[in-house]
């Protein structure tokens, strides 16, 4: 199993459990009792670890390598997935997976960041860092959205754009910036859900959206913790200093206003029961698009437009 270094104690807990429960087996001798008194403890430690967690350490299970990816919640709350491809002018970016697919019964787009879950895989997908050409083709497929009146929901889960050369000659910051003006104009409506990382402009590329949910141990920030501390503090070992000064949790951004809703995630993390955590992301997601699907375009784009221009509210102070 594998763990972080605060779910040190949990996992040794669960070791002797299993444990007990083998020699239970192999030994024949009943020690029920006792497997009852720890898997009490076991979930008291669970509920005491789990309900204070810091900054640093809903980034770290943000990260978990078992953490449901964009292509696990299209299996798990979509039906009729359509891959479609190709930004029509470079290539395909195995960064960004697109397509059509149904929301019980609701045609839409839908679209993401996708992580790799072995090392081969990493490299075929870069990471879920996309390049130019995977913010094209997501406008690409926004746009053919928007001709067909399809709904667009968004799952952002990425470190950051990718910083390579290759990237940076092709156009990134151009591509990146085209997108966060033309989101703004695109009529129809989009529901981005932040289900692991949501690192810088990499994610707000293809995060202007109507409504924008984050769950409960993803983040959403416009810098990574290492990258934040490496600039302030000249060392990435300060990232979790970093990780509460950047108030980058869902409850922080609940509370600035900079999004709309956090999704409950199971005990542990999503990762814990993926299940679980599909459902809510589901119900979150039918929610809005319901409420969405009722405005007059004119009306969805005035707030989509008035959404994004009252985040970071500030004050003026004039000194005599």
């Amino acid at each position: 199993m594998i763990g972080l270094e605060f779910e040190k104690p949990i996992l040794e807990l669960q070791k002797k459990i299993s444990e007990l429960k083998k020699f239970t087996s192999d030994k024949k001798i009943d020690l029920s009792g006792e497997i009852k008194r720890l898997e009490e403890k076991l979930e008291h430690l669970r509920k005491d670890v789990y309900g204070k967690l810091n900054s640093w350490q809903r980034v770290q299970i943000s990260r978990h390598p078992n953490r449901p990816y964009t292509l696990d919640y299209i299996q798990l709350i979509l039906t009729d997935f359509i891959e479609l491809h190709g930004d029509r002018s470079f290539r395909d970016d195995k960064a960004i997976i697109a397509g059509l697919a149904r929301l019980d019964g609701q045609k839409l787009l839908v679209m993401g960041q996708q992580k790799g879950r072995d090392t081969k895989e990493n490299l075929i997908r870069t990471f879920g860092c996309a390049h130019p050409e995977g913010y094209r083709k997501a406008l690409r497929l926004m746009e053919m959205a928007q001709k067909f009146q399809l709904p667009v929901l968004i799952f952002i889960d990425t470190p950051g754009a990718y910083p390579g050369i290759g990237a940076e000659e092709r156009g990134q910051a151009q591509a990146i910036a085209w997108n966060l003006k033309m989101m703004m104009s695109i009529k129809t409506p989009m529901v981005a859900v932040v289900i692991g990382e949501g690192g810088s402009g990499g994610a707000l590329g293809i995060g202007v959206t109507d409504k924008i949910c984050v769950m409960e141990n993803a983040y959403y920030s416009v810098i990574s913790p290492e990258g934040c501390a490496a600039i302030l503090w000249k060392n990435s070992i300060k990232a979790p200093e970093a990780a509460e000064a950047l108030k980058l949790t869902a409850g922080d951004l609940l509370k600035f206003g900079v999004i709309d809703e956090v999704i409950k995630e199971p005990l542990g993390g999503a990762h814990t029961d993926p299940q679980a955590a599909a459902q809510n992301v589901k119900t979150a997601v039918k929610k809005y698009f319901i409420e969405l699907l009722k405005l007059p375009t004119d009306e969805l784009l005035k707030n989509r437009y008035a959404k994004f221009r009252n985040m970071g509210p500030f004050e003026e102070i004039h000194e005599s």
